[in-house]
């Protein structure tokens, strides 16, 4: 009888231990899972963002850096890629205020890299350069332009070039030609991408298109969005009003043509896969759109180019979407027709709304080799 005992508490025991296995073995294969994530996450936040290497051997004379440079007494991050560092420079100024496009940019230029010394540039309060804009007092258009010349200077010196190739977007175009018009010397050609001109002008053809669109689709709810927010200047809660608008403008095809959801596909998409910004960059990717934009833009609602820079001392190109409402392309033709050049051509991106540049990415980078590049050399 006692050892019969002795063997029932020995299987119990045996079982017991097996059990606690058991257990032991589940909980780490739904721990393991969860640890693992959680390491991808710190990964993300600690880890420093990285540009793929130029291939040496292919390139001896290439480089390929994403680091800080001086700007205007702040430190900002660039994204400098090319297989020849003889090449002539372009600048790219990004559009927003505050959309940095490292990642974007860098797969859209690859082709130019062979042509060109490439630079990408986030702006203060932008992505990388998040924190060189913690000072809101710096944050104008004055100080914006400043950092456009600033950077160019330091480009220049770098390269050791007497003038660069300046490409803005959007914003980028408005601080960009205040730059190129303060600064000719600086500058070997300005090329415009979805070119701004009146802001206050651009908008009001921007709502009234968005307005109409929306009436003719019989969108009832979006009809009545439009006339709670009211035409701009928008008064109140402007980035809500302001966001309000270009929503619905993009679900029309003003900002992406052909695309319901404007660009936001694209740039998530860049942001997600970027191998330039930590998690910490994509977290202040979206705090730098909307901060930006609550500095700048009753600024920036003033600007009219017609009159701040009517004549730009240097071969100009513009390029526009043929269906861009966010930037009203006919506006911005009308610019074109109006500025003074030594030499100036707008081409026309038929298949492209607001981003022709990425939209028809081929035809925007021929005209750069076939086009602009030659004139450099002139």
């Amino acid at each position: 009888m006692l050892n019969f005992e002795r063997s029932t508490t020995s299987c119990r025991s045996t079982a017991m231990r097996r059990g606690l296995r058991s257990r032991a073995r589940l909980r780490w294969r739904v721990l393991l899972p969860w640890l693992a994530i959680v390491a991808a996450v710190l990964a993300l936040f600690l880890f420093p963002g990285s540009t793929p290497a130029m291939d040496a051997r292919a390139h001896p004379d290439g480089l390929a850096v994403l680091e800080q440079v001086p700007v205007s007494e702040t430190r900002q991050w660039v994204l400098i890629r090319t297989e020849d560092v003889a090449n002539p420079v372009v600048l790219f100024v990004h559009g927003g205020p505050g959309t940095a496009q490292l990642t974007l940019m860098r797969r859209n230029t690859r082709p130019l890299e062979r042509y060109f010394t490439v630079v990408n540039w986030d702006q203060r309060r932008a992505g990388k350069s998040f924190a060189a804009g913690r000072d809101r007092a710096r944050m104008t258009m004055g100080q914006f332009v400043d950092d456009v010349v600033d950077l160019s200077s330091y480009l220049a010196r770098r390269f050791r070039k007497e003038r660069i190739l300046l490409v803005g977007h959007s914003w980028g175009t408005v601080i960009g030609a205040l730059a190129v018009h303060r600064r000719p010397d600086l500058f070997s050609a300005y090329v415009g991408i979805g070119q701004m001109s009146t802001m206050a002008e651009s908008e009001r053809l921007s709502y009234e298109w968005t307005l109409e669109q929306a009436r003719s689709a019989g969108d009832r709810r979006s009809v009545a969005k439009l006339v709670a927010i009211g035409p701009p200047p928008y008064e109140g809660a402007f980035r809500s009003k302001f966001l309000t608008e270009r929503q619905l403008l993009a679900r029309y095809g003003g900002e992406y043509h052909g695309s319901r959801i404007g660009a936001l596909g694209v740039v998530l998409r860049n942001l997600v896969l970027s191998r330039e910004y930590t998690m910490t960059d994509r977290i202040n990717f979206f705090r730098g759109i909307s901060q930006s934009l609550d500095a700048l833009h009753e600024e920036l609602f003033r600007t009219d180019l017609f009159v701040q820079a009517p004549a730009l001392q240097v071969p100009v190109w513009f390029c526009l979407g043929r269906h861009d409402r966010e930037v009203p392309s006919a506006l911005s033709a009308r610019y074109f027709e109006a500025l003074e050049a030594p030499r100036k051509q707008l081409v026309w991106f038929e298949r492209s709304a607001h981003l022709p540049n990425t939209e028809e990415r081929e035809k925007f980078n021929r005209l750069l080799v076939d086009a602009v590049l030659p004139a450099l050399r002139e």
